[in-house]
């Protein structure tokens, strides 16, 4: 394509431009991915023994279970409180995983920013921005690239296998990986938040950490608030994921009622995990309505 700018001039507008090039290259990547796997849809055709499981499973969908389909174990809670305790723990888990990964992200987010250290002009902070605090970087950013490299079902099977069903075990994988997620973003955000209120500051004579923490943190503040509210949304079903390991949340319910093929008790579980996460999407929609818009 052609147009002319203000001298007259014609200006040739390449066919593909930068994202261009970069989406066709991601769909040529995915297409060979498809080839190279043998994808096809035929793939989701089941069996005659399967149509009639996923039929007896969907039929669940509308008569949830409200008590046990087989005879309790003995002393056992009525069915719905066993669920209600179940999405308790499940919060629980999620909760505990997330105020550890909220550290981690917290202070490996600092470290693994550049603002903070970058730009100074003294003689001892260019020192330190070339030589110490490059290394401190380094270290930070590769810390947060091993913790979110490794899946916190995989580190829930390590923890399960080195210390058996250990509630801290489940505990410290959800808050691993997340805690890598966390402190990813939140150096990015801080690195590029907007740098006037800290220049202002910079003006003024304050020093990097003060220019830092009152210049741009509270600019990247609200982004930082509102990603940890949706972190917190997915630790709710890790936590939940984790019962099939054996830890008492929904997937533990999920799971037994699977083996037994009880789908009414299934869907029962299921419809208590949606309205966790419709609970925590409620939740931090209002917080966040008040406290960070």
């Amino acid at each position: 394509m052609a147009a002319s700018n203000a001298s007259g001039h014609i200006a040739v507008r390449p066919l593909f431009g930068t994202r261009g090039v970069v989406l066709l290259g991601l769909f040529l990547i995915a297409l060979a991915a498809w080839f190279a796997l043998g994808l096809s849809p035929r793939g989701l055709i089941p069996h005659a023994g399967g149509v009639e499981i996923a039929q007896r499973f969907f039929a669940g969908a509308l008569h949830p279970a409200i008590d046990y389909e087989s005879a309790p174990p003995i002393d056992a809670d009525s069915f719905l409180v066993t669920v209600l305790a179940a999405a308790k723990r499940t919060v629980v888990f999620a909760a505990a995983g997330m105020s550890l990964a909220l550290v981690f992200g917290i202070v490996l987010g600092f470290l693994g920013s550049s603002a903070w250290w970058s730009g100074g002009t003294a003689p001892s902070s260019r020192f330190l921005a070339r030589f110490a605090w490059p290394s401190v970087w380094i270290a930070a950013r590769t810390t947060i690239v091993f913790m979110r490299s490794i899946h916190e079902l995989l580190w829930a099977v390590l923890f399960l296998a080195a210390f058996g069903l250990n509630t801290f075990g489940a505990v410290v994988a959800i808050a691993i990986p997340y805690g890598g997620t966390l402190a990813k973003i939140f150096s990015e955000m801080i690195d590029e938040a907007p740098r006037d209120s800290g220049l202002a500051l910079r003006h003024l004579g304050a020093s990097r950490l003060q220019e830092f923490w009152f210049g741009l943190v509270p600019r990247a503040f609200p982004d930082m608030c509102a990603y940890a509210f949706y972190r917190f949304e997915c630790a709710i079903r890790s936590s939940a994921v984790l019962g099939f390991f054996g830890f008492p949340t929904l997937g533990y319910g999920i799971a037994q009622a699977f083996e037994n093929l009880h789908y009414d008790e299934v869907w029962t579980y299921l419809y208590a995990l949606m309205a966790l996460v419709v609970a925590v999407e409620l939740w931090s929609g209002a917080l966040r309505a008040r406290f960070v818009a």
